[in-house]
């Protein structure tokens, strides 16, 4: 029940950041103000002579106060420098304006609303100093933190309140009923040193449950991309910090304790103030008048004799040898902390991510290594090495990828709380699921020890790791200990890689990444614009061979392009109890009416979904309905697969008899050749066209317009339809939509679909030989937003021609334009292969571009006969 109200209260100071923020100032304001009706204008030493007791001060006091003083610094010190280890400025500046703001709500408390000067004052705020806690303050920043979108933060802000708020109310109220205790103790300084404790406790717990949580969701808001509206604090290492928490419950017998002592508490308290009160002003009626002695210790009006900031820059500048002492502490843990903290963090830090590999092995040439190893040993170092950080060291290059080989699947970092044997089954898990300890306090060995026992799923490394890289380097020592080759990874990368943007997107079970090289073809002259197109590709000549039909058509004064059509497809299938109950079903389908029903349905899942057309056919009782629409930037198979769903629902409801079979049945038709996507089309449907002047086509195409022609007819028209092909009637389509679409983000399965094309070439110009070339493309699927389109060098290329992500003009605009360049691209590919082919040039360029001059011999890491 508490853990919901918490929740509520969460969501709703999340949601609401500016109305509390403001109300929260709003109450200091007033809270300050109060004092003006008091009429408090008495400053004791300027305009007041303040009389006190003589009061015999010993230097034992003093020593105490001054080493108490300098513990309180140096604890805030530590606890900043616990936030930085976490690697986030958003947790540090957070909780740094927590810290700040509760000392000001409290001093504004003490200080104006008892309206009286607390000469103890100065000798309490060291305890208050130690009473501070960000724990609960970082914790809840790294719910905040664990969100990939802003609805997402006050959700997790939500979720976070229902963790900690139960604990943090009941831990505050016994804070303040154990330090309240002291107020009774009837020694002035003491219980003013109480009073100030009471105070700050309640002023950060009513910082943390309002002005906090505020904080974070309104800085989290500011602070997202203005691109896509994407979050720019995605850290991989609070990905698991929500089941981390959650499962992290109070002991109930801790709780119990903590209820029972606090009734114990009130009770003293009440017993305290209520009962004992009458008893002690019984005893005070034979106390003789002291009425003389209050007067002369009574404060009296005197002339100031010097301005009021004269009066208190002299207070500041005569200060005690303690106050000199602590003064100089707390300056030298400043300077420390700003300019020397950095150094000793790079190399603490990698307490934090263990699995770091050593550059410097990467960096110097490999050895010949035997592919017959048998052995996975896994050892520390003695050094510490640096881990790969958001921010790359200066001086290298952010594309660098280090190889994965066996010496950089061992531990970098040794950690004198670490056994360099592995420890027991039963100890590991412990130190694992223990919330302040976890996988960072773990070797590898033993991480793999938890993982071959089932403590840890192996699919969840990334996750439960303290940075996602430790998970796949853990993750590619446990494969590697099952391949017939253990150091078969060796040549694959996996470091300096955001894998935080791969997970839960794009792939799992990471073991690395493929660099694959990828080349620029230009400048691509379409539509009035020049475009560098990216290709990624391992095929020589195939750049090359673009380059040279894309500097034909900038010769040939550019290339045209349109768009004929644009809607993603899905088709279900779905079943009826009789053919003819199937062909009603049809009928109201292709009805005005059900049409526009099943559109209402379907456009009110997405604001980009927009239904263009039902296409259905039947087969027995069986009916293939393939829903056709807009998708916006986007690719759309996973929008317009939650409007079918919609539409099948509200088709169910017309006719409770029907029966889906599936969401697709290959009515779509996706990822495979299909007569259907060939003539109705599917994605993008684009044509380009150019005239390449006879002269262009000569010496740069080395070959004719009457060749070309006649091999377009007879390979591209007669030879594919020999074969049967279906969308097929081109020489390499294929090859260009493939290499774009690795290079962009797309799914390189979809290039089945999207190399649907028929290239036509004719004769043109006053004297026939100029050469007329159009290429027409049906079906291109492709996005600009999703998928691997968030990755950050798929981002690049996008970026490259200019249609990276939504189009913020219009919807689609972007995605069309990308399909534009697609079918320019095959253009310029086919003009070029095809003169190859034509000129008989196509056997001697591929043996100078597509032949590997690697002697396979002598490669190392073959096995030789004695090994095998």
């Amino acid at each position: 029940m508490l853990s919901g109200l918490f929740r509520v209260h969460g969501h709703w100071v999340a949601s609401h950041p500016w109305e509390v923020i403001v109300g929260t100032i709003t109450l200091t304001i007033c809270m300050l103000s109060m004092n003006m009706f008091t009429g408090n204008d008495r400053i004791c030493g300027w305009n007041f002579d303040c009389p006190t007791a003589e009061e015999q001060v010993l230097s034992s006091d003093i020593i105490i106060l001054t080493i108490t003083r300098c513990i309180a610094i140096i604890y805030i010190y530590l606890q900043f420098q616990n936030l930085r280890r976490l690697g986030s400025k958003y947790i540090l500046g957070i909780a740094g304006l927590f810290t700040i703001f509760s000392s000001f709500v409290f001093s504004t408390v003490v200080i104006h609303f008892l309206d009286r000067e607390l000469t103890g004052l100065n000798e309490a705020l060291p305890f208050f100093l130690l009473l501070i806690d960000l724990s609960k303050a970082c914790t809840l920043a790294k719910f905040a933190l664990s969100s990939n979108s802003q609805d997402e933060v006050r959700d997790n802000i939500a979720r976070g309140m229902a963790v900690l708020g139960p604990t943090f109310t009941l831990d505050a109220l016994v804070e303040c009923l154990v330090i309240g205790v002291g107020t009774m103790s009837g020694v002035r300084q003491l219980e003013i040193m109480c009073c100030f404790g009471c105070m700050s406790v309640l002023a950060n717990y009513f910082v943390f449950m309002t002005f906090f949580p505020a904080c974070v969701s309104l800085v989290l808001e500011l602070s997202r991309e203005s691109q896509e509206g994407h979050p720019i604090w995605q850290l991989s290492n609070f990905s698991k910090v929500i089941e981390e928490e959650e499962d992290n419950k109070p002991n109930p017998v801790t709780q119990r304790v903590k209820m029972i002592m606090s009734l114990g508490l009130v009770m003293v308290h009440a017993h305290s103030r209520w009962i004992a009160e009458p008893l002690s002003i019984n005893l005070k009626v034979g106390i003789p008048d002291v009425g003389m002695t209050l007067d002369q210790l009574s404060p009296r009006r005197i002339e100031p004799q010097a301005p009021l900031w004269h009066f208190y820059l002299a207070r500041m500048v005569t200060m005690d040898v303690e106050q000199v002492i602590c003064l100089t502490l707390a300056l030298l843990l400043a300077i420390k902390y700003i300019f020397f903290e950095q150094a000793e963090m790079e190399s603490t830090l990698s307490l934090k991510n263990p699995i770091t590999m050593s550059t410097a092995t990467a960096s110097q040439p490999r050895a010949t290594e035997s592919c017959c190893r048998t052995e996975l040993p896994v050892v520390t170092k003695e050094k510490a090495t640096p881990p790969p950080t958001a921010v790359e060291p200066e001086g290298q290059p952010k594309g660098v990828f280090v190889l994965g080989g066996e010496e950089e699947l061992k531990s970098s970092v040794v950690q004198t709380n670490i056994p360099s044997q592995p420890r027991g089954l039963d100890e590991c898990a412990a130190i694992f699921k223990d919330p302040e300890m976890g996988a960072r306090l773990l070797s590898d060995a033993e991480i793999l020890l938890l993982v071959e026992h089932k403590v840890i799923p192996a699919y969840k490394l990334e996750a439960l790791m303290e940075t996602p890289e430790r998970g796949v380097a853990i993750r590619r020592m446990f494969i590697s200990r099952k391949l017939p080759f253990p150091a078969a990874l060796s040549s694959l990368p996996f470091t300096n890689y955001d894998y935080s943007k791969v997970m839960g997107t794009c792939c799992e079970n990471v073991i690395g990444f493929m660099p694959i090289p990828v080349g620029v073809a230009g400048p691509l002259h379409l539509d009035g614009k020049q475009f560098q197109v990216p290709m990624a590709t391992t095929e020589g000549c195939l750049v090359a061979s673009t380059n040279r039909g894309c500097r034909a058509i900038a010769l040939a004064g550019g290339a045209d392009s349109r768009i004929l059509a644009d809607s993603m497809t899905r088709g279900p299938v779905v079943r009826l109890p009789s053919a003819c109950m199937a062909a009603e079903v049809k009928a109201w389908l292709e009805s005005a009416d059900g049409f526009q029903a099943v559109k209402e349905a379907f456009d009110s899942t997405s604001r980009f979904a927009q239904l263009q057309k039902l296409l259905v056919s039947q087969a027995g009782r069986n009916l293939y309905i393939r829903f056709h629409s807009k998708t916006g930037d986007a690719m759309g198979m996973n929008m317009i697969s939650k409007g079918t769903e919609q539409a099948l629902h509200l088709l169910q409801q017309h006719f409770p008899d029907l029966q889906l079979l599936a969401v697709s049945g290959n009515f779509c038709t996706d990822k495979k050749p299909a007569a259907i996507n060939w003539i109705e089309g599917r994605g993008k449907s684009a044509v380009c066209e150019a005239v390449i002047p006879a002269k262009v086509v000569q010496e740069v195409l080395k070959t004719t317009t009457a060749a070309l022609v006649e091999v377009n007819i007879n390979k591209n028209l007669v030879g594919s339809a020999m074969a049967g092909s279906i969308g097929g009637f081109n020489a390499h389509a294929a090859n260009l939509v493939a290499a774009i679409y690795i290079a962009c983000g797309q799914d390189p399965a979809q290039s089945v679909g999207s190399s649907n094309c028929i290239t036509l070439m004719e004769a043109s110009g006053p004297t026939g030989e100029d050469l007329y070339i159009s290429c027409t493309m049906p079906s291109i699927e492709l996005g600009t937003v999703g998928g691997g389109t968030n990755l950050p060098p798929q981002q690049a290329c996008l970026q490259m021609l200019g249609v990276q992500g939504a189009s913020k003009e219009c919807p689609g605009d972007n995605a069309r334009q990308f399909a534009r360049v697609v079918c320019a691209t095959v253009l310029a590919g086919e003009l070029s292969l095809m003169s190859a082919l034509a000129a008989g040039h196509l056997v001697k360029s591929h043996m100078i571009h597509n032949r590997s001059k690697v002697n396979l011999q002598e490669a190392p890491g073959t096995c030789s006969g004695k090994a095998s």
